[in-house]
């Protein structure tokens, strides 16, 4: 995986797989289909993705990972990620769910286990290390990157490094405490008003406590960056090294968060990150990065609960509260935006017929999902219209769309321009193919065609006379001469006297 070539063929066939399920997901990846009814809704969530970066904090080497999937089946398994140190999980269903499984292969005769991620060292770099092409990271970086396409739901979703089991040779066991990297799950919401664009709601949960009636959970330290594409976006894209992934400090959406489950007693309920915004205009992805730490301040010796210094916030790591790095996580979010915009070439204009388009002045507009908008267009003076492009097609004045997603259309406008043909002594100049009007000069000897139009002229002496050239747009002595009408123009015929 070190040849840029290979890496970017795995690339093309994960996104290519990516783009053949309709709902993907990638690891921490939800499927939330129809949230708002569709009289509301303004847009609809097509994608949810999310990739992570897991950092091993066992102490210890670690020879595989596990996801655990409660209420799905294999078939809703629909592709994983294999381009680390164990290559592809094992599918394996237990009654109520499914468990994915990348584990290393073992020596065939001293049953050891060949592969296995070394612990992280504590204070090392991090970001972009985990990746098998970075070759001068990858060896030691005590992480790993590891993700899985899904066609459902899953009801619950646990994250486990493998070690070796100390009782069983050649056994892999669950190491006792989960990958504590939260989840994201998105919401999308109806705009407050028709044409507004709709709220994007990304919000993740705190693990859980050992004793959560009781007890705070382990608390983490939170930083969350944010971009948006024009575009959709893919699984492969989601890295850490990848420049779409949000990273820069102008991007940081959420500076400081420290997050901790809740005991349903407490007043104090700090579980939950939420963060939301309208989506840009033209947006069709938004893609967060969450950078998770551990919290290495006081904890209440009773409750668990993290004590934070300073001014109690916890909006800020004070000296000594921030430990080394658990995971990145990086989601986001493919989004439909039922929508119209309209592009036209030429002089004239496109209108709907609910009056809420008139393009030239107001080009887009958003609709209700499913939506029927029927546009028209209108040429300008000296223009006629040459056809639809995008959502719609032909050369029909009027157009119905359906808007169920965000739909595109083009107009074209030709303009007309004017052929005059002038001649001298006895003779006569024709035109082929005609337009409008058919040039036979003597009697008709202007014509307008439109643009872009190819007209043959053929000049024909009387009996008796000869041709002798042309003049103007045409040239030499051929009785013929064929232009392309991109301006008005006129050609002079010379007969002989």
């Amino acid at each position: 995986m070190n040849n840029p070539k290979e890496r970017n063929e795995m690339f093309a066939r994960s996104r290519r797989t990516l783009l053949g399920s309709v709902c993907s997901l990638v690891l921490f990846m939800f499927v939330l289909l129809a949230a708002p009814s569709r009289s509301q809704a303004q847009s609809t969530i097509v994608g949810y993705l999310s990739n992570f970066d897991a950092v091993n904090n066992t102490g210890q080497n670690v020879n595989g990972f596990e996801i655990q999937l409660e209420g799905l089946q294999p078939k809703d398994i629909y592709y994983t990620f294999s381009a680390n140190r164990y290559g592809q999980p094992n599918v394996i269903p237990y009654a109520t769910g499914v468990y994915l499984r990348w584990q290393s292969p073992t020596d065939p005769t001293t049953k050891l286990f060949t592969e296995s991620t070394i612990p992280f060292t504590s204070g090392a770099s991090f970001g972009g290390t985990c990746y098998m092409w970075n070759a001068a990271t990858y060896p030691t970086a005590g992480c790993e990157h590891f993700g899985v396409t899904l066609n459902a739901n899953p009801v619950a979703t646990t994250y486990r490094w493998l070690v070796a089991d100390p009782s069983v040779l050649g056994l892999l066991t669950p190491y006792g405490t989960p990958v504590a990297i939260p989840q994201p799950t998105w919401v999308i919401l109806p705009p407050p008003q028709p044409a507004a664009a709709p709220v994007v709601v990304a919000e993740i949960v705190a693990p859980e406590a050992a004793n959560p009636e009781t007890q705070f959970g382990d608390a983490q330290w939170v930083k969350v960056f944010k971009t948006e594409l024009l575009r959709e976006v893919g699984l492969d894209e989601l890295m850490s090294d990848n420049p779409v992934v949000p990273q820069d400090p102008a991007q940081v959406e959420t500076a400081w968060k420290l997050i901790q489950s809740s005991p349903p007693t407490s007043r104090k309920q700090k579980g939950k990150l939420d963060n939301s915004g309208s989506l840009g205009s033209n947006s069709h992805a938004v893609i967060r990065r969450y950078e998770f730490y551990s919290y290495t301040g006081v904890y209440d010796p009773l409750t668990h609960e993290a004590l934070c210094a300073g001014d109690g916030t916890c909006s800020t790591p004070q000296p000594g509260e921030l430990g080394d790095p658990i995971g990145a996580q990086m989601g986001a979010v493919n989004v439909n935006v039922p929508s119209i915009v309209v592009t036209t070439s030429g002089p004239g204009g496109v209108s709907s017929a609910d009056k809420i388009i008139s393009c030239g002045s107001k080009c887009a507009a958003t609709y209700a999902l499913d939506s029927i908008v029927t546009l028209t267009a209108s040429a300008g003076s000296g223009s006629v219209f040459g056809g639809w492009g995008g959502a719609c097609t032909g050369n029909q004045s009027t157009c119905s769309v359906l808007v169920n997603d965000a739909m595109n259309v083009s107009a074209t406008f030709l303009s007309q321009f004017s052929l005059s043909v002038g001649k001298s002594n006895s003779g006569t100049v024709t035109s082929t193919p005609g337009n409008d009007r058919t040039i036979s000069c003597g009697s008709v000897c202007s014509a307008k065609f439109t643009q872009g139009s190819t007209v043959t002229l053929t000049a024909t002496p009387a009996p008796g006379k000869q041709f002798i050239n042309w003049s103007g747009g045409c040239s030499g002595t051929s009785s013929t001469c064929t232009l392309s009408i991109n301006q008005s123009t006129s050609v002079q015929a010379v007969f002989s006297k």
